[in-house]
């Protein structure tokens, strides 16, 4: 694989307004070769004595660009020979701003369960309309899994949490897979930081837990069974029922509450 073009770094000579500074540029190179694959999720950047050569800036300049976009979440910056690496921001990485604005604005909890049901139901028929095994497949061993957890009274989180993400990215469309993926990060503070399941008494934990795989179980079925229409009415109704259990649990307005 041949190298990535890394092109020597000037100011923009119009620049009327404020001229950025070196480690800016860099940074904004950096991040433009990630954001077109240029440099994938992985990837060691060479040394930083050979970037500064390839860039034409001081080492200070490098390491100020590195800190940017680690805060971004684009590097993983390991101090000594190990240099940079490429780090793609994951969901969580994406729900912490954008929970922090909607915490501010005031947004309920049901707000965003609603959000969820507008976009998670589509995924599924949108994944039923594709025709392809695979995923289907996939969602077919994480309810064996379920299962199993379900018998060994294990919790069913991590594999349930799994479940509703493969079928949005079953879906092919990658806007979809980064939305729910922030959807569901946010879900997942505000029920932490809220400790909401705590209030959950024992019989009604079990009942959701049974009904959580019932349900998934069945989904699976009726994407098989190729109507896409049926599935998004059904996984629909689902959600639609979690989210009415889940808002019992604490305050019907509760605004959101997702800042560590």
């Amino acid at each position: 694989m041949p190298a990535p073009p890394f092109a020597r770094i000037s100011a923009p000579a119009d620049d009327t307004l404020r001229v950025p500074k070196t480690a800016e540029l860099v940074a904004r190179q950096l991040r433009r070769m990630i954001a077109s694959g240029g440099l994938r999720d992985g990837d060691l950047l060479p040394a930083s004595a050979e970037l500064e050569g390839r860039f034409g800036v001081a080492r200070t300049s490098l390491r100020e660009a590195f800190r940017i976009l680690e805060a971004e979440s684009l590097l993983t910056v390991h101090r000594g020979c190990a240099g940079a690496r490429v780090q793609l921001p994951g969901p969580a990485a994406v729900a912490r701003p954008a929970g922090l604005l909607l915490q501010q604005a005031g947004t309920t909890l049901a707000e965003v369960l609603t959000a969820r049901l507008g976009l998670e139901p589509l995924a599924a028929g949108l994944l039923t309309r594709r025709g392809r095994d695979e995923p289907v497949q996939a969602l077919a061993h994480m309810v064996d899994a379920m299962r199993a957890d379900l018998a060994a009274d294990r919790t069913l989180a991590a594999a349930s949490s799994a479940f509703h993400r493969s079928v949005v990215a079953g879906a092919g469309n990658p806007a979809f897979d980064v939305l729910a993926g922030m959807l569901h990060e946010i879900i997942l503070r505000h029920v932490a930081n809220a400790r909401l399941t705590d209030r959950l008494d024992p019989a009604e934990r079990q009942h959701q837990r049974e009904l959580a795989v019932h349900s998934c179980d069945q989904l699976i079925v009726l994407i098989r069974a190729g109507d896409a229409d049926r599935v998004e009415r059904f996984w629909r109704r689902r959600l639609a029922t979690a989210n009415a259990a889940l808002l019992r649990l604490g305050p019907p307005a509760a605004k959101l509450d997702v800042v560590d």
